[in-house]
């Protein structure tokens, strides 16, 4: 079979990859926080290479090679809530998992306040034979406050650190700014993307330390996928779609045309 048949179905195939790019993109265009991909293509070889252990295998056409996050800093909305947080440059608030360890980043600051509870010294009091009160410390059950994602995860503030809120704080309306760490990396490229608007770092993207955004309370960042240029791509991918397509059914075409030659 001609080497076009081939040629259009990896075409096709890549096509339905960048669909899938731009449709997730589309998903999330109203989640807070999120950061967009944009699908990159790489032209595959068009002859074979002489390896170690013979000649490798020849490609043809494009593959699609990486989807690669758009860290660009969107527009900050105002929520007039006190929990919310935004970044003001550039950076992530850090989020640590207390049953894995894990600590993850986001930019995504819709935060809530979430109860733990933990070992700690708490007072006793009690009424003695002579009916006085005495009070002493013993080792039981505490309450406390932390800064949270809402789903587990503790936010981490400027030390690295859980940001504790006392009790009194967490029943005010009026919740005064919190000292949230802004993090970041020398280099962002290939960051893993988790649930949740998270990403982790690998072991290019070196170690983190602070970062030069600044985190401002009462606002969110919105979505960085432009609606409009995503459905202008997807048109455009559903559009070479049907090429690869039509390509696949006439290379089909010709290879019955010449089998039925006599």
């Amino acid at each position: 079979m001609n080497i076009s048949f081939y040629t259009a179905t990896t075409g096709a195939i890549q096509q339905q990859d960048r669909l899938d790019v731009h449709a997730n993109n589309i998903a999330n265009v109203n989640n807070f926080g999120f950061r967009a991909k944009q699908p990159s293509f790489s032209q595959l070889m068009t002859g074979p290479v002489v390896g170690i252990e013979g000649d490798l295998a020849r490609g043809v056409g494009s593959r699609m090679e990486d989807a690669a996050t758009d860290f660009r800093q969107s527009a900050l909305t105002g929520t007039e809530r006190k929990l919310d947080y935004a970044i003001e440059g550039q950076g992530f608030f850090g989020l640590l998992d207390p049953r894995t360890g894990e600590i993850s980043y986001t930019r995504d600051g819709s935060f809530t306040l979430s109860e733990f509870k933990e070992n700690g010294e708490i007072e006793v009091t009690e009424v003695g034979e002579d009916g006085i009160l005495t009070t002493r410390t013993e080792q039981g059950e505490v309450t406390k406050w932390y800064l949270s994602d809402g789903l587990g995860r503790f936010v981490l503030g400027t030390d690295g650190k859980r940001i504790e809120i006392d009790a009194e704080t967490a029943e005010r309306t009026d919740i005064p700014e919190l000292p949230v760490g802004v993090f970041d990396f020398i280099n962002k490229d290939g960051m893993l993307s988790l649930g949740d608007n998270r990403m982790i770092p690998v072991e290019k993207n070196g170690g983190v330390g602070l970062g030069s955004g600044k985190a401002v309370q009462g606002y969110l960042e919105v979505s960085n996928a432009d609606l409009g240029n995503e459905l202008a791509k997807v048109i455009e991918a559903q559009r070479s779609f049907q090429y690869m397509l039509r390509m696949i059914t006439t290379s089909d075409e010709i290879e019955t045309t010449v089998n039925s030659l006599r």
